[in-house]
């Protein structure tokens, strides 16, 4: 099979039904060679055994792009998650776990508490400007505000500019044609940010990472900013509008999202098994000529691990129903030492919207059947493009006046 005849993980046929690509592509084993962007070729990892070892195996695996030809084409919109760039994405050892210490421990000054306030407050602004009306877009009127609002506050972001980088976030997760451009423009973005808190730290994200004895410079500090607000933003609001989408849809909600049979905890987790927002990796390449698991590699190869392709077995544990299995064997959060360092705090931004929600808006209908829903193209990201919705209109009950 030559490229331009490998199967394709982009396009609107993709987009629609990535779960029968990936039934199709587990025939052919546990690696298959795919095609992610026009003229882009990478091995795909779709079995879930065979994907853990590639997330833990740092000797035959690494991240850094570098010491191998580029065969990636330079205007091809992969770029903008594939191409190098001095963040923890992209790097091993000691550099690695420098840049992942840097992430951890400033998430970490996070407490539960503020942040569970934070998104109350943002759903309660969001829900108040269209719950009168009896309809919404939950994608872009709750999914894709309500962490963008708390990210924002993180980083110190003013809400305006939050709203473009949102804009371009989500054209280099699509990896559409203005994906290289929107990714320039970010750093771009970030790096005025970084500059300003140089002179000025406050009481935010930015100051932080710049303020940690690591002491990243200017340019380190930019990437790492750009991963923890691009990457976390983006998972955190695909995984709410995902979830929203599960409750609606499922028959065992039976028309109500409040009174279903699931907590929005444990929809949550059954998106992450079927339905992950990260459904593909960033690249991994093989340092050295070998054969994993029956299939010979070249060194330098691009291999991508599909987590949603090795969540989709059946029983990936053993003999448990992968629906039912524990929240922490799916591979949502990716796995080994490039799994998600934000884990904690996106889900407890993820849960509380869905709960700030489904507890106002309990009669929520879809719009129009789940079947026609568009998604957002692309091999890396499984995410809403429109999320129509229905309900009994309501009027929120306005403040106290201040004396009171």
């Amino acid at each position: 099979m030559t490229a331009g005849t490998l199967p394709a993980l982009y396009g609107e046929d993709f987009a629609a039904d990535p779960g029968r690509h990936y039934e199709q592509l587990r025939l052919q084993g546990p690696l298959a060679r795919v095609e992610i962007a026009p003229g882009a070729e990478a091995v795909l990892v779709t079995d879930y055994q065979a994907a853990l070892d590639v997330l833990r195996d740092t000797h035959t695996f690494s991240k850094d792009p570098r010491p191998w030809p580029d065969t990636i084409p330079e205007d091809s919109p992969v770029r903008s998650v594939l191409a190098y760039r001095p963040s923890v994405v992209f790097s091993d050892g000691d550099t690695h776990a420098r840049h992942r210490k840097v992430i951890g421990e400033s998430l970490g000054l996070l407490g539960p508490h503020l942040l569970q306030n934070q998104v109350a407050d943002a759903a309660a602004t969001l829900i108040g400007r269209f719950a009168a009306a009896g309809s919404a877009d939950l994608v872009t009127g709750y999914a894709r505000q309500v962490p963008l609002r708390v990210f924002n506050t993180w980083f110190g972001v003013p809400d305006a500019e939050g709203e473009v980088l949102a804009d371009r976030l989500a054209s280099m997760f699509a990896s559409g044609a203005d994906a290289q451009s929107a990714t320039a423009e970010l750093n771009e973005m970030i790096g005025a940010l970084v500059a300003d808190r140089r002179r000025r730290p406050q009481r935010d994200l930015t100051s932080y990472f710049l303020q940690h004895p690591a002491g990243l410079d200017d340019a380190e500090a930019v990437m790492q900013i750009a991963v923890t607000f691009s990457g976390g933003y983006e998972f955190t609001a695909n995984l709410i509008a995902n979830t929203l989408l599960h409750m609606l849809a499922d028959p065992r909600y039976d028309g109500s999202v409040y009174a279903g049979a699931m907590t929005a905890h444990e929809a949550i987790n059954e998106v992450l098994w079927r339905n992950p927002p990260q459904s593909t990796s960033s690249g991994y390449y093989v340092r050295y000529d070998t054969t994993f698991h029956g299939v010979a590699l070249e060194a330098g190869q691009l291999v991508l691990v599909s987590y949603a392709a090795a969540n989709g077995q059946s029983s990936p544990g053993g003999a448990t129903d992968a629906w039912g299995a524990s929240e922490s064997a799916h591979l949502a959060w990716s796995a080994g030492p490039h799994s998600c360092p934000a884990r904690q705090p996106a889900l407890l931004i993820a849960i509380s919207a869905v709960e700030q929600l489904t507890s106002r808006l309990c009669d929520m209908r879809l719009g129009r059947p789940a079947t026609t829903l568009p998604w957002r193209p692309g091999p890396f990201q499984r995410s809403l493009t429109t999320l129509p919705v229905h309900f009994t209109p309501w009027a929120p009950k306005p403040p106290p006046p201040a004396e009171e």
